[in-house]
């Protein structure tokens, strides 16, 4: 396991997997700042200056979840910037693509300022719920910047090898370091074989 920031990538080997990859990409935000000659002052409204402690004061208090997680398609732009696989079946040796963005997460001190630590861990079950596939500490998604960013996402990249035809479900539990948070994710999907002499489900 080791981290990864964008847009680097790890390997990682999981019982069964032959090839495993995580990614992440956070989207930056522009600073709002006074138009050319303006006061020096805070640009921001009370009203929003308050709705944006609440909102920070709710995510502190709020579990770890997900906005979105999904399969993708094609190559995922930035944070949003994605396409949503319109029917989760694929072919044996199809690579799978996770897009999620975490809520909830905390932050960890840094020589940057705020540190983002998640760790991900998977196990892919058949329908009858065997594990087939398992690893702890999959991918270490680590991010860093001088304010707490909370627009960020995670590209996960899964590929298996012996896949039969059937369905399946992929599990992901992500946990954060930075406190005693954790969430998952549970993904079914489905395997089709290339030619009709499948070897049926497991």
């Amino acid at each position: 396991m080791r981290r990864v920031g964008h847009p680097h990538t790890s390997r990682g080997r999981g019982t069964g997997c032959r090839r495993a990859i995580a990614a992440l990409a956070l989207l930056g935000i522009a600073a709002t700042t006074p138009a050319l000659g303006a006061e020096a002052t805070d640009p921001v409204s009370p009203g929003l200056a308050t709705a944006r402690a609440a909102s920070a004061e709710a995510w502190d208090a709020s579990p770890l979840g997900f906005a979105k997680a999904l399969f993708v398609e094609g190559d995922v732009g930035g944070f949003g910037q994605y396409t949503p696989l319109a029917d989760p079946v694929f072919q044996p040796d199809d690579t799978l693509t996770v897009y999620a963005q975490p809520l909830g997460y905390g932050f960890v001190e840094s020589d940057a300022g705020y540190g983002i630590r998640l760790i991900a861990d998977y196990e892919l079950l058949n329908r009858s719920g065997q594990v087939l596939a398992a690893q702890t500490g999959f991918a270490e998604l680590s991010y860093d910047s001088r304010d707490p960013r909370r627009e960020f996402h995670a590209i996960l990249q899964f590929r298996f090898d012996g896949l039969r035809a059937g369905d399946y479900d992929l599990k992901i539990l992500m946990r954060d370091s930075a406190s005693e948070k954790q969430g998952q994710i549970s993904l079914p999907f489905q395997v089709r074989a290339k030619a009709d002499g499948a070897n049926g489900a497991q």
